[in-house]
């Protein structure tokens, strides 16, 4: 197994399912000290301990994304749990309810935009300043293929994710010559059971048809671009924005 990671702390948000728990195992497997982050405390936990029974490291931490001091002390969890903050994901984010702009409320607005965009700023603010402490390291932000395509009937969600791609491309530029790179990743649909438990069979199809490789993504295969992005291969790459979406974006 391939341990580069090894020595190396990682913070995740959004870790206790989905993409996030994938990306967490995955460098537990490959030997990071893993932080899982997530609002809900006991799925945390159950992640944890999968990993740990698996002869990994790794704690759980509550945290609301879209509150600027809990992510900060979340973060300071982190250092304060492991020694230092190495690399960070930044996954949480919700779908919010489907409406029309003209149609969509202030408040479900301002929800989709606290977790899915403000938080990606408070998360990188406390990362950054935790890596800059230590000499540096890799941040990846959870995007969207929302974040360069338009959805209907998903304007704070499309506003959020474009918006992430927007932030990571500014970051990458301020911290390029202090050794911070940071990258964003586009899923396209990816299969997870909340996704399936709330679509019809016609539905789910049609979601697939969407994508030309004629099926939903897997949230490993987003993990393994995302480890990539944070692993020492990719030394060179900072600023830019990486589809998993079989082939969505290209039609």
């Amino acid at each position: 197994m391939n341990k580069d990671f090894a020595g190396k702390v990682a913070f995740v948000t959004g870790a206790a399912s989905g993409i996030g728990e994938a990306v967490a195992r995955q460098l537990a497997e490959r030997g990071a000290k893993v932080v899982v982050a997530d609002l809900k405390m006991d799925a945390a936990e159950k992640v944890v301990a999968a990993i740990k029974a698996s002869g990994g490291e790794a704690a759980a931490v509550s945290v609301d994304v879209g509150q600027a001091d809990q992510v900060d002390s979340a973060v300071q969890f982190a250092v304060d749990t492991f020694g230092r903050l190495d690399v960070a994901v930044n996954n949480a984010g919700i779908g919010g309810k489907a409406a029309a702009l003209g149609d969509y409320s202030l408040d479900d607005w301002h929800k989709v935009i606290d977790v899915n965009l403000h938080s990606v700023f408070y998360s990188m603010k406390a990362e950054i300043a935790a890596m800059l402490k230590t000499g540096g390291g890799s941040i990846v932000n959870m995007a969207s293929i929302l974040g360069t395509n338009g959805f209907a009937s998903a304007p704070a969600y499309v506003a959020a994710k474009h918006g992430v791609v927007g932030m990571t491309k500014a970051a990458a530029i301020d911290y390029a010559q202090k050794n911070i790179r940071v990258t964003a990743v586009g899923p396209g649909f990816i299969e997870t059971p909340l996704l399936g438990a709330n679509m019809s069979e016609e539905a789910m199809s049609g979601l697939k048809s969407l994508h030309p490789i004629g099926r939903l993504g897997k949230p490993d295969e987003v993990a393994a671009m995302t480890l990539f992005l944070l692993s020492d291969a990719a030394s060179n790459i900072t600023g830019s924005y990486h589809l998993v979406d079989g082939g969505y974006a290209a039609q």
